[in-house]
């Protein structure tokens, strides 16, 4: 059986860091393998209150949980880190209801890849999630302000009406594509290829979680944040956005 591990980088490494939660040990093992051979760092822990200690002690650039686990589930673990650290996490699990992936976004996840998963996505979801934790690739790093909420590109920082508010990775992403494009209409296609590289479905909530998770957030300045039904969402820049209210 494989003990949790602990590996140094080495000589070869790409410098990407990557903490793995799963009491699946052969899982384990055959990531383990699968990222050795592209030169990543990949730390396994078995339990999740270890995984916690791990997680707070940093050196990580990014976390893959797993939701089914004894002592203390992939939700509960991220909530506990969410309180403390905004590293990137992916939740990986076997349990596919949309309840589940909600309560996982809910919970504060970048991302939700169900089990049976091909390791080739993960990776390609991981590079997704680092690019967007990394901030988008843009020549722009002024501050930019619209009906009171105001970012900063360049230290990923979110402020309404001169508090700052603590925002996700993702919904950083989210509300920067928004206010970019205040008073034109974002199709949720659009969003998701630009957040997830991927088409949007008809069943993936994932951009109606963050969406309402922004709101709540902006408290008076969330009805900022507009749904337009059947095409998308919209940043009100002024009163010619009230009519999409």
């Amino acid at each position: 059986m494989a003990n949790e591990t602990t590996n140094g980088p080495g000589s070869g490494s790409t410098g990407l860091s990557i903490l793995l939660v799963d009491d699946d040990v052969e899982l384990c093992e055959l990531m383990q393998e699968f990222f050795a051979r592209r030169l990543i760092r990949l730390d396994t822990v078995h339990d999740g209150r270890r995984a916690l200690n791990r997680v707070l002690a940093g050196g990580y650039d990014l976390v893959l949980l797993d939701v089914m686990m004894p002592g203390m589930d992939g939700f509960e673990l991220l909530r506990l880190v969410r309180r403390q650290s905004r590293i990137p996490v992916i939740m990986l699990t076997a349990r596919t209801a949309q309840v589940d992936k909600v309560a996982g976004l809910d919970a504060g996840a970048d991302d939700y890849l169900p089990k049976p998963f091909g390791p080739e996505e993960l990776l390609a979801r991981i590079r997704a999630v680092l690019r967007r934790a990394g901030g988008p690739v843009s020549p722009r790093s002024e501050t930019i302000e619209v009906g009171g909420v105001r970012l900063d590109p360049s230290s990923r920082e979110t402020w309404c009406d001169g508090r700052r508010v603590e925002i996700t990775s993702i919904e950083f992403d989210l509300l920067e594509l928004l206010i970019r494009s205040a008073g034109r209409i974002i199709s949720r296609n659009e969003l998701m290829a630009s957040l997830y590289q991927r088409p949007a479905s008809p069943f993936d909530r994932a951009l109606d979680v963050h969406i309402s998770h922004l709101r709540k957030k902006l408290g008076d300045r969330g009805d900022l944040i507009c749904t337009v039904r059947g095409a998308g969402y919209l940043f009100r820049a002024g009163i010619e956005g009230e009519a999409a209210r």
